[in-house]
């Protein structure tokens, strides 16, 4: 089951040349950023710092046709595709990715082989998804192997590169928590030392605290993640599973509260996923609150 629950931690993060440019669109970067293109920003920006999709989907569309040759583009329509549960869509962006980010890697070998491994993940998760573990683990381990051998290639480039960094390191955070016998403190240690945006890096800090049942330490983080994006009702939902998993009920009803203010601008599928955790807390019964928000 390890890895579904990696697909899942990081289908919803999983995502021009190399050189100094005050006119360069990166988030990731301050000093020597790379040119990825202002659409594409905006939408990153719209999805992991203000969790509007409605927003993000718009500036992808134009991205697509200003900005078509970066793979992140095609990685976010991924993730979207996967939060609606549009296995079809996933495929086509997952293999897009894919293919843009090997194209790239001849004018930037760093972004382009990040991307290439972004890409075979992303066609591993949709094997594991429509096939199942069973039958699509195989297919999925090789994937993987392709995954970590792009990401080297990257190392080797810039082992300490933000936008590498957050990547890798929601990916490895993911396997250690999920595999025995693995210590995620590398992983962490490379989120809080490498990864940004930092809003971003705290959030899988805090995903991955959460799933080694270290609740104090996932608050601490997710607080530092909501002081950099205060408007974000993601970190807020992410904060509500904390507290209902730590049994603190009433505050995490207020979190979901807030987090369903949010839902014109949030997926719909996610949006039911919300409401019927909310329906839990509340202390209903799973099949009650399946019928009433129509999640199953």
């Amino acid at each position: 089951m390890w890895f579904g629950s990696l697909v899942a931690g990081t289908a919803a993060i999983a995502f021009g040349l190399s050189s100094p440019s005050a006119l360069a669109a990166d988030p990731f970067r301050t000093d020597n950023q790379h040119e990825i293109g202002d659409k594409t920003e905006a939408a990153f920006e719209a999805i992991f710092k203000y969790g509007n999709y409605t927003e993000a989907r718009e500036y992808l569309q134009q991205a697509e046709e200003s900005e078509a040759n970066e793979p992140m583009v095609h990685a976010m329509l991924a993730s979207m595709a996967y939060l609606n549960e549009d296995w079809d869509e996933l495929k086509t962006r997952a293999e897009l990715t894919r293919s843009t980010g090997e194209n790239l890697i001849e004018v930037d070998p760093l972004r382009g082989h990040l991307y290439t491994a972004v890409g075979h993940f992303l066609e591993g998760a949709h094997t594991v998804t429509t096939q199942g573990i069973a039958r699509g683990t195989p297919t999925a381990l090789r994937k993987l192997q392709k995954v970590f051998s792009h990401f080297n290639q990257a190392e080797k480039i810039s082992e300490d590169d933000p936008e590498l960094s957050l990547i890798k390191g929601y990916m490895d955070l993911l396997l250690a928590v999920n595999l025995p016998f693995s210590d995620p403190a590398e992983a962490i240690s490379q989120l809080n030392t490498h990864g940004s945006p930092d809003y971003i890096a705290q959030r899988g800090i805090a995903l991955g605290y959460r799933d080694l049942g270290q609740y104090t330490n996932a608050l601490e983080a997710v607080d530092l993640a909501i002081e950099e994006a205060p408007n974000n009702p993601e970190l807020y939902y992410l904060k509500a599973q904390i507290y209902a998993i730590d049994d603190r009920d009433s505050e995490s009803l207020e979190l979901y509260s807030r987090t369903l203010e949010y839902a014109e601008q949030l997926p719909e599928r996610l949006v039911q996923r919300i409401r019927f955790e909310h329906c839990l807390v509340e202390g209903n019964p799973g099949p009650t609150c399946s019928e009433r928000v129509g999640y199953d």
